[in-house]
């Protein structure tokens, strides 16, 4: 079977992400959410989602909790019954699920794509740092950004704005949860990377 996930990226393997913070520093502020989606691609070219992950996520010791973050996001980071996990398990098990998805594509690395995905690299770097993980899947310091992707597709960068454009539903009342939002960035990714696809942009 000829893998077309791996030759559309160049051997890397999109991993779409979002994270919901405690503030806006990843050396200071916790990760108190995260997902991941996991795309594959049919016989055509075309991406579609195939698997997720998510987590609500335990602020790490001495971590700074913004007020104002956390009334942003509508956290309790205390709260028993989000039933959060330490960040080392959280990441953990979404780099073995990379991996694993990683490795069906015959892809040799993988990529993370976030709206902004500087913000959310930063944060899933420092978080990795701090917990001494090795082996992580993800390209050091590259990313897809969703924002950049939509500013010259669709001439939008703000999500919501982004997502109208595309005619793809999008409820400010769920925003801002990490798997709603990364569910959202996922479908605007493979919107704009399916239709450069349809309009003859990627032969195969």
């Amino acid at each position: 079977m000829e893998h077309l996930l791996a030759k559309r990226f160049r051997g890397f393997y999109p991993v779409i992400i979002d994270i919901e913070t405690s503030g806006l520093t990843a050396q200071t502020d916790a990760i108190l959410e995260i997902a991941a989606i996991f795309p594959a691609m049919d016989e055509q070219g075309y991406l579609y989602c195939a698997d997720k992950i998510h987590f609500h996520v335990q602020p790490f010791e001495g971590a700074n909790l913004d007020p104002k973050a956390l009334e942003f996001t509508g956290i309790d980071p205390f709260n028993p019954l989000r039933g959060a996990v330490d960040e080392r398990d959280a990441l953990t098990d979404i780099f073995k699920l990379v991996r694993k998805h990683q490795k069906l594509n015959d892809c040799n690395r993988s990529i993370i794509v976030a709206h902004n995905a500087a913000f959310d690299q930063g944060f899933i770097n420092k978080a990795t740092e701090r917990c001494n993980l090795k082996r992580v899947p993800f390209h050091p310091f590259a990313t897809f950004d969703t924002a950049t992707m939509a500013g010259l597709i669709l001439g939008q960068t703000v999500l919501a704005k982004a997502c109208e454009q595309a005619n793809i539903a999008y409820d400010n009342n769920e925003a801002h949860s990490a798997l709603y939002d990364t569910e959202v960035t996922a479908e605007l990714f493979f919107y704009m990377v399916n239709k450069f696809k349809a309009l003859g942009g990627w032969p195969v």
